[in-house]
């Protein structure tokens, strides 16, 4: 049997799997197992025990459970609260308003979480109310959340990089600041439609809407721009690896949420208990995920897939037009660790036969995902912002489609010009 029907068989029994209701974690683990099984029998799975091991024993993925930690933990305490109304006050004299506050606030708070989930849902359970209450329109608050919550694995510190950079060997820290200037062009880009699209439709928001001194707003807001800058400065001026900074950042998180937010005892408990779950989530799935390449690198799968992609002697252009389709398709089927864990082992060999720059790619595979989120039928976070409100799911998918619009343009400015990427990184 070749190694094409093999590779597809597998990845089959993966959406198979998952289209059953099985977890995605048990769905990328038994087509890996049922692969090595399939190669060389029994004896394929000694080992295994060596990827169990080497797979964890990562210093890199030691900084995952630390930013969920820090978010989780400003979630609970309430200041999620505070960004938002410190925003509101500075941003809604804008057009569109409090549609505004919805994109820095994603941006801002997707600075603190590194996850797009839990910048939904910060944001959004703040957020959403108060827009539904001033009548403003349904389609675009809810889309301005989803998408916005999508820029949390954009900026820095991104869970996604993290498992890219992770799986690839790539540095960390220079991708999360490649991840920068594309994250400020995108909320720009956000922000410029909202703008533009309320002042054609006269439905900007104002400053009156929103109570509260200039001095109040920015007291709401300085403490987390500390958090934020000494978080990130930290990794760019080289003084800390991104593990090193997360530690720091959490127990400066830990302060914040109890001097200006509500964190006791009880809340604390839960930020950990609902960290470990997700951590637990995510490591599963990526250990399942080194299962999976090991049984595609045993079989020489990587090899023939680079050797078959380099005799089709695509162009770059043509190149980037396959990845484009083949992520747009998995946004739709796949959930978005899941696509990075499985295409990632496949295609990373390719990229030094195109010459392709492993940290520009980094960025465009993480705006893959960012469009993943959003994607119907299984964009997570299209159900994060449809378990806030009490509209159909249907509204929050055509809410997010001028959106999905600006990503893919985005995404062509980053093949047309990957300084836009690689300037900042260069300069570490």
């Amino acid at each position: 049997m070749g190694v094409a029907i093999q590779l597809i068989g597998s990845f089959g029994l993966f959406l198979l799997l998952l289209a059953c209701g099985m977890a995605v974690p048990f769905a990328i683990a038994i087509p890996g197992i049922v692969y090595l099984l399939f190669q060389n029998g029994f004896s394929a799975l000694n080992a295994v025990g060596l990827v169990t091991w080497g797979s964890m024993n990562s210093f890199t993925l030691t900084a995952i459970p630390l930013f969920i930690l820090m978010a989780e933990m400003m979630q609970r305490s309430g200041l999620s609260f505070r960004i938002y109304r410190g925003l509101a006050k500075l941003v809604s004299a804008l057009p569109g308003g409090l549609l505004q506050t919805n994109i820095v606030g994603c941006a801002l708070f997707a600075a603190i979480s590194g996850s797009s989930v839990a910048t939904a849902a910060s944001i959004g359970g703040v957020a959403l109310p108060q827009l539904l209450q001033r009548n403003y329109d349904r389609r675009m608050s809810v889309g301005s959340l989803a998408a916005g919550g999508t820029l949390g694995i954009l900026f820095p510190p991104s869970i996604a990089m993290i498992i890219y950079g992770s799986f690839t060997n790539t540095s960390v820290a220079k991708l999360f600041m490649a991840g920068v200037i594309p994250g400020l062009l995108l909320t720009g880009m956000f922000m410029g439609y909202i703008g533009v699209r309320s002042v054609l439709r006269a439905r900007g928001g104002g400053a009156a809407e929103v109570q509260g001194s200039l001095l109040a707003a920015i007291a709401d807001i300085v403490p987390f721009a500390l958090l934020i800058s000494g978080t990130m400065g930290s990794i760019y001026a080289g003084i800390a690896t991104p593990t090193e900074a997360a530690s720091a950042g959490c127990f400066f998180a830990l302060l914040l949420c109890m001097i200006w937010g509500d964190l006791t005892w009880t809340l604390f408990l839960e930020s950990m208990h609902r960290t470990v779950q997700i951590v637990g989530n995510l490591l599963f799935i990526i250990y399942a995920a080194y299962i999976y390449a090991y049984a595609i690198d045993v079989a020489g799968v990587g090899e023939t897939v680079t050797a078959w992609l380099v005799d089709l002697k695509l162009s770059h252009v043509e190149f980037f037009f396959a990845l484009l389709v083949l992520y747009s398709v998995l946004g739709c089927l796949v959930e978005s660790i899941g696509m990075i864990v499985i295409t990632v082992p496949l295609l990373f060999p390719v990229l030094g036969q195109y010459g392709i720059d492993p940290i520009w790619f980094g960025v465009l595979l993480v705006m893959f995902v960012e469009l993943g989120q959003i994607s119907p039928p299984i964009g997570i976070n299209l159900f994060v912002i449809q378990s806030i409100w009490d509209g159909e799911l249907g509204d929050v998918v055509l809410g997010t489609i001028p959106f999905h619009i600006i990503m893919f343009v985005l995404l062509f400015l980053l093949m047309a010009f990957p300084q836009l990427a690689l300037w900042l990184p260069g300069h570490m």
